[in-house]
């Protein structure tokens, strides 16, 4: 695809040099692909982790009862081998290829009974099949909530390099799906960041309130054996007990899917507001921003050879929107019913909420990738319109002393006239800017005559001077612009290592577990 020098190819975040306009290519695919995501960060490390589902961790907590509760005394030695062998075989008898996997306690003690014997149900004392799925739900979905993270971090990455590669493009931005004011493309996509900043900052949260151990806790008042509590979090990796028993099983583990379900509406809403955006402008004749052709980003039209159909943008929409839709799942599970009901607390209907923002934030990711920026077409968009008008009204007050609403009124009333004459704003003639300007500030105390230079005149309605001039902390110019970029890298990193950090945690937690529980196989 040849590119011009209007033209930035975002996916390498280069600007080429070569000279004529961007030319469309007829050859691309003539049909939807909908195959376009990549394999993801995600499924990569599905490939190269052993599954950690509901019999995993029913495995691991029955591995940290047998250690926990042989050295407490809770179980007689002399049975400590036998029940250790056991459990190995329902554990390796798991891991064959279809092999039977089951994902509640009731289904999985009978394959311990029968690799060993009833002595092997003396681990079932002091515990319920409530403490336990209450510990495995959160364990697995804690484990989620840093593949949503990861993904996060990547778009986010990607969203951030994006901006470092656009601090010079101009374009116009929108309130009220109305042109207002010429903005850097840096500083909108650092203002989208930002919002991903907000959904990490509540995914860690989340996670540590989903980190806790509820075993110990058996049905809901706790029990009358003394089961080490904090020793069997330690082993599976919490960071924390829950710490009231009721809450355990009752109340906290519905609440964890409602929290992580309001976390992926946040992110699936953030994804669709840019896609919306890119969007509306992309249905013009003449767009500024457009996906580059092929790969799966956009389809030819099957009647209508003109057309160069987003199908990439098309189907991350619709993935944002099935994210928003499924996390509402959890919110209407648990709404009219007791405390405890196991209505909201499926592994496999929580675990697709979770997949269904991931899949929208990867899309986001390509997209990003995909876009190509036209600078030159977006500031003659920003000059097409008088989006830079609000400049006039702010330098008469400010270096002028008209009240601001005087100025407003003056700036008001030349967009007014320009567009009755169908004028720009760089052709409009400054007499008529002198003309208008007096009558505007007849009978007040403001100077009668325009106090602005033809030069200053003009300069006033540069988008590029307007955005590169903002003195406000947080504004447009480019030191601002700059700064952020660089906070948001740091802000990155330190997500990535929050990330390597709790899942080097749980890690090390169950490498510690499997050497105890080894020496206890002999």
């Amino acid at each position: 695809m040849s590119t011009s020098s209007a033209w930035v190819r975002t996916r390498s975040f280069v600007v080429p040099a070569a000279a004529s306009l961007i030319l469309f290519s007829t050859a691309a695919a003539s049909a939807p692909d909908h195959d376009h995501r990549p394999v993801g960060l995600v499924a990569q490390r599905e490939q190269d982790e052993p599954v950690r589902d509901e019999f995993f961790w029913l495995a691991e907590i029955n591995k940290a009862t047998t250690v926990i509760n042989s050295e407490d005394g809770l179980l007689d030695p002399a049975m400590v081998p036998g029940i250790a062998a056991a459990l190995q075989k329902v554990i390796d008898d798991g891991a064959a290829p279809g092999a039977e996997r089951p994902s509640t306690v009731v289904a999985f003690e009978p394959l311990l009974i029968e690799a060993g014997s009833t002595d092997v149900t003396l681990l079932h004392a002091g515990r319920s099949s409530q403490d336990m799925h209450a510990t495995y739900r959160a364990a697995i979905l804690r484990e989620k909530l840093l593949e949503l993270a990861e993904q996060l971090n990547t778009t986010s990455r990607t969203l951030v390099e994006l901006a470092a590669a656009h601090t010079a493009t101009i374009v116009p931005n929108y309130t009220n799906g109305v042109a207002a004011q010429p903005n850097s493309y840096a500083h909108q996509l650092l203002g989208h960041a930002a919002g991903f900043d907000r959904d990490a900052q509540r995914l860690r949260e989340a996670y540590a309130r989903v980190d806790r151990s509820a075993m110990g806790t058996t049905v809901l008042n706790g029990t009358g054996w003394p089961l080490d509590r904090q020793r069997m979090a330690d082993y599976l990796g919490f960071g924390a007990l829950v710490d009231n028993a009721y809450d355990a099983s009752q109340i906290s583990s519905m609440e964890h899917p409602v929290e992580v379900g309001s976390i992926v509406t946040a992110v699936a809403l953030h994804s669709g507001n840019f896609v919306e955006d890119v969007l509306t402008q992309y249905a013009q004749t003449r767009p500024w921003i457009l996906l580059e052709e092929g790969e799966g980003n956009t389809f030819v039209s099957s009647a209508m050879p003109q057309k160069r159909n987003p199908g990439l943008l098309n189907d991350t929409r619709s993935d944002a929107s099935q994210a928003v839709a499924l996390a509402q799942g959890p919110v209407f599970q648990t709404h009219n019913i007791t405390p405890g009901m196991p209505d909201p607390k499926e592994v496999d209907n929580n675990t697709e909420v979770v997949d269904a923002g991931i899949a929208a934030l990867a899309g986001l990711d390509e997209v990003l990738k995909a876009l190509v920026v036209n600078p030159e077409r977006a500031l003659e968009e920003i000059n097409s319109d008088w989006t830079a008008s609000q400049e006039i009204a702010d330098i008469l007050m400010r270096d002028h002393g008209l009240p601001f609403r005087e100025g407003h009124h003056v700036a008001s009333e030349i967009v007014t006239f320009a567009r009755s004459k169908n004028i720009g704003p760089l052709e409009f003639p400054y007499v008529d800017a002198q003309r208008i300007y007096a009558e505007a500030v007849a009978g007040t105390d403001s100077p009668p005559e325009l106090p602005l230079t033809e030069a200053e005149f003009r300069a006033a309605l540069d988008p590029v001077a307007i955005v590169n001039n903002r003195t406000t902390s947080g504004g447009s110019q480019p030191a601002e612009v700059e700064r952020m970029i660089g906070e948001a890298r740091e802000r990155l990193t330190a997500q990535d290592e929050w990330i390597t950090q709790r899942r080097e945690h749980v890690a090390a937690a169950l490498a510690e577990l499997d050497e105890d529980f080894a020496e206890l196989r002999g």
